[in-house]
């Protein structure tokens, strides 16, 4: 069994951990929760249990899907033991539907869907607010090659067809999600970090009432239940 050791990185929602397998890290998932940067900060009860409950089911969803991910498996409640990459510092962000920052700089209305999904690209720079890059700024800063922005982005899309299908069979929109991806020890691209209400957008298919960290962001209310709404319908059956 692999034990848990020191401490190697502690996020703004996760504490990573080492163990006695150089290749296998575990992954503890807290309640703290931030916003804007980190400029905005409280508890969420119970979060990092619904965060790795889902992050977990999802992860194995993909993997069955064929997308080679960082999960190994679920350690505990909010514990999962996970092959260890050197995070590529990209955000790589899918939209489904106009909300959030989208909204903001393009002035369409929160809300309306898009004829087809949009990946972009964020640098994952807290100090900077995470800009927005364009695949000639990562090439140009070396933060990744060409051929591998190719990867991350066609990961992308996959990851969000199959998403996509798994949320609207249970009464959800993926509106937008963000994903981290990592190269392990051989040099592979993994998907890594977790897939949760922390980074999608969900909304309910037929009220479109949020269930996702915009909760939090906006004051709106209902945080706890609605992120265990959206953990049970994504981790529970089909609806017919």
């Amino acid at each position: 069994m692999t034990q848990q050791q020191a401490q190697l990185y502690e996020g703004k929602a996760k504490i990573v951990y080492v163990t006695d397998d150089p290749t296998r890290v575990i992954q503890y998932f807290k309640d703290d929760a931030t916003a804007f940067d980190g400029k905005k900060k409280d508890t969420i009860s119970g979060k990092g249990v619904i965060n790795n409950r889902t992050s977990c089911h999802l992860f194995g969803i993909l993997e069955q899907a064929g997308v080679k991910t960082h999960f190994v498996e679920k350690l505990s409640e909010r514990e999962m033991l996970c092959r260890k990459l050197k995070i590529i510092p990209l955000e790589v962000v899918t939209r489904n539907v106009v909300a959030g920052s989208l909204s903001k700089r393009s002035g369409v209305a929160e809300g309306v869907a898009l004829e087809r999904p949009i990946v972009e690209f964020y640098y994952k720079r807290d100090d900077l607010g995470d800009p927005m890059l364009t695949e000639d700024h990562i090439a140009a800063f070396r933060i990744a090659t060409e051929d591998e922005v190719h990867t991350l982005r066609e990961a992308a899309r996959k990851i969000n067809q199959v998403l996509c299908k798994h949320m609207s069979e249970r009464g959800l929109d993926l509106v937008d999600f963000k994903l981290e991806f990592g190269r392990d020890a051989t040099g592979q691209i993994l998907l890594g970090d977790e897939i949760s209400p922390d980074t999608c957008r969900l909304w309910d298919s037929k009220t479109k009432e949020k269930l996702d960290k915009d909760r939090f962001r906006r004051d709106l209310g209902r945080i706890e239940e609605s992120y265990q709404d959206a953990a049970d319908r994504i981790c529970g059956e089909a609806r017919q």
